[in-house]
């Protein structure tokens, strides 16, 4: 079954950190680009982070460039998304999502069902 399972929200106060996982399963993870968006309540989905298939490159979004950082294992068939720092704004659903490009087709898209991610004190 190809699926991407997100895990590691919660509520944290501000300045705390938390660190997402994303557990791939059902397709080749290493062939994928990755990719964190969230998105807030009546807003639309901004993506937050990417990384290469093989983890050589990665980019952040300006909002969060310097207190996230997004990581995978290949060997393990998961990405991670460590948050520190964070700030009421960084209140969201997170997902995860796989991309991979596929010749004379197109994208094709791959969607984790979210994590909750809350700020408060």
């Amino acid at each position: 079954q190809v699926q991407l399972v997100e895990s590691g929200g919660g509520l944290v106060q501000p300045g705390g950190s938390l660190r997402l996982s994303c557990a791939a399963s059902g397709f080749t993870f290493s062939n994928y680009a990755m990719k964190w968006y969230r998105q807030a309540p009546g807003k639309g989905r901004e993506l937050v982070a990417t990384i290469t298939e093989s983890g050589g490159v990665t980019n952040y979004a300006d909002s969060v460039r310097g207190r996230f950082t997004i990581s995978r294992d290949n060997a393990k068939n998961s990405v991670y998304l460590q948050m520190n720092s964070l700030k009421p704004e960084d209140t969201a659903v997170y997902y995860c999502n796989a991309l991979k490009m596929v010749p004379s087709q197109g994208p094709l898209e791959l969607w984790g069902q979210g994590t909750q991610v809350t700020v408060s004190s």
